[in-house]
């Protein structure tokens, strides 16, 4: 592993705090990238109390003590800070210790942890729609990255694939056989699940309405809770259909999420009543007007009053709390999980908090095990409000796709309208789908954002299409340069501007992963790639690269070599094309 150029200065800005006061040692050197320097450290002025110093004086005890070959210079600034600048030999080196390594030098630093990850969850013989692409995208985001940083992941897909609405579903289907829904039936673009989507609303329509159809469909829900083998059948068929639907937008997107790592409901619904049992012998459930329930002893309603998570109802049924539970039971006892991300809308905080609470009280879930809620917030369409179709249904993931690529395609032509169609579809496809992704992870995840395709395919300021666009040109640079030997770096060449800053961009590749890793907001991610491609524009309208004498040459392609291999493996890691021409 290469230390980042942050790493080794923290180290050295450390080493001189306790060096100036042993008192001090181990203290946080608050060491940040700055404007005025490479770096900056406000450490002296958040230790002067406890040092008993003026902060401008502790602040030059300490630059008297830094001690590091990295460092060209530390000087003392405004009421306390140091100013902290990297020799140029330093930058060079870390250059070329990155582009030397396949890895580019970043720590494997979630080595030997196994996180299961849920998310996506669509439900099934319902379409994805827009509400589930937050989840879908941040959770395969976070995949890759802790993949990337040597996590053991195990992705789940939980499935909304049991219930009372198949009951419902299975009897509409056995009564209405001439009812169209599989894959070689449909005419068109009809998806299966789409179909059955249809045939749902119908049947739920028809048990609103008709008491004699409501009482077969329960009976029907009894059929399959009991493993009826015609039943099961029809059932086992309609998961199919709709995971191959599934699986279509799943590869649009390059989603890692395989049919393997599909858990649903059903998985766990033989194990609810354990859990019931279990938790009810321990004292954790208590039996309330009928119902089994949990009261929270850290919840309470406004009341007063505990929150209660309801594990069985008076009528013996079960719903997703129980399931959760049982779920959350699987991953720590069987899965062997020592990190849990559950990548679910902002709504569900309370849900987890209780399941969690209620897990730890049974002791399903050890100390050292983390449970983490990745919550986020809501697309939005242009008016603010939660993004809708003009006659107010839910918009559908597949066709929210397609307007992007169709607009990516648009804004192609119009830009090159010599552009041969096949080549058009392909990049604006690559783009489209691109630019859909990089909107949404580049927002925080927490806030809500607005879907405005426009901006999103833009070529043009932070989006996934500048970044793409950012790595073709790069490309074009090298393959002029194909065929030429790997240049060795300098190391005693100058250092332009320009260069410097590029240089300590790249180099902080490894701490933007991590930092991804440990806050859980691929936004910092999107933001290091966007500050990245904005320093390369610099450096490239600053320092010519083909056409510069050595060692300036050498220096100068190294530095495109690794910005090209950061930006293709840091958009890989959003999941998104890195595409050699556009």
């Amino acid at each position: 592993m290469t230390r980042s150029l942050l790493m080794e200065v923290s180290r050295a800005v450390a080493d001189g705090i306790a060096a100036a006061d042993p008192a001090l040692t181990g203290a946080d050197p608050l060491v940040r990238p700055s404007d005025r320097a490479d770096f900056q450290s406000g450490a002296a002025l958040a230790l002067a109390r406890r040092a008993g110093l003026p902060p401008g004086e502790l602040a030059a005890r300490v630059a008297a003590e830094v001690s590091t070959s990295t460092l060209a210079d530390v000087r003392v600034s405004g009421p306390g800070f140091l100013e902290l600048t990297v020799a140029p030999d330093a930058v060079w080196r870390r250059v070329a210790g990155r582009a030397s390594r396949a890895d580019l030098g970043v720590s494997p630093s979630e080595a030997g942890r196994r996180t299961v990850i849920d998310y996506s969850a669509p439900n099934i013989a319902k379409e994805m729609h827009v509400g589930h692409l937050r989840s879908t995208i941040i959770g395969d985001c976070l995949a890759r990255v802790l993949g990337r940083l040597g996590a053991e992941v195990v992705r789940q897909n939980h499935l909304g694939d049991w219930g009372t609405q198949f009951g419902m579903l299975i009897q509409y289907l056995d009564e209405h056989p001439e009812a169209a829904w599989r894959h070689g039936e449909l005419a068109g673009d009809v998806s299966s699940v789409s179909a059955l989507n249809g045939l749902y609303r119908a049947a739920r329509a028809r048990f609103d309405a008709d008491s004699a159809f409501a009482d077969r469909s329960r009976a029907r829900v009894v059929a399959l809770q009991s493993g009826d083998p015609a039943t099961v059948a029809v059932w086992q068929e309609i998961v199919a259909e709709s995971e191959a639907s599934f699986r279509q937008l799943y590869d649009r997107l390059d989603v890692l999420l395989t049919p393997s790592d599909s858990a649903g409901e059903s998985f766990y619904n033989d194990r609810l009543g354990e859990v019931v049992d279990e938790l009810t012998k321990a004292g954790v459930a208590v039996v309330s007007d009928g119902a089994v329930v949990v009261f929270s002893a850290d919840e309470q309603r406004p009341d007063g009053a505990p929150v209660p998570l309801i594990l069985r109802k008076r009528d013996g049924g079960y719903g997703y709390d129980t399931t959760d539970l049982a779920t959350l039971r699987h991953r720590v006892s069987e899965l062997h999980a020592d990190r849990i991300l559950y990548v679910v809308d902002a709504r569900q905080a309370l849900h987890f908090r209780l399941v969690a609470e209620t897990a730890r009280r049974a002791g399903w879930l050890p100390d050292g095990v983390e449970v983490a809620h990745v919550s986020f917030g809501t697309v939005l369409g242009p008016d603010g409000r939660p993004f809708r179709t003009r006659a107010g249904d839910t918009v559908t993931l597949g066709s929210l796709l397609d307007a992007a690529v169709g607009r990516a395609r648009a804004v192609l032509t119009e830009k090159n309208p010599s552009l041969d169609l096949a080549e058009a579809s392909r990049i604006a496809e690559l783009t489209g789908i691109g630019a859909v992704k990089y909107a949404e992870l580049s927002t925080s995840r927490t806030k809500d954002y607005t879907f405005d395709i426009d901006r999103m395919v833009s070529f043009a300021g932070n989006t996934g299409g500048y970044l793409q666009y950012a790595h073709a040109r790069i490309a074009a640079i090298l393959r002029r340069a194909e065929g030429e030997p790997d240049a060795v770096v300098d190391v005693t060449a100058g250092l332009h501007p320009a260069e410097r800053a590029l240089g300590l961009a790249l180099d902080g590749f490894g701490d933007t992963l991590a930092d991804v890793a440990a806050t859980l907001e691929p936004h910092r991610l999107c933001t290091y790639l966007y500050d990245t491609a904005r320093a390369f524009t610099d450096f490239y309208e600053a320092c010519p690269v083909l056409t510069a004498a050595e060692p300036e040459r050498g220096n100068r392609l190294t530095l495109c070599r690794l910005t090209a291999a950061t930006l293709r493996e840091g958009l890989g890691l959003l999941g998104i094309a890195a595409p050699e021409r556009m």
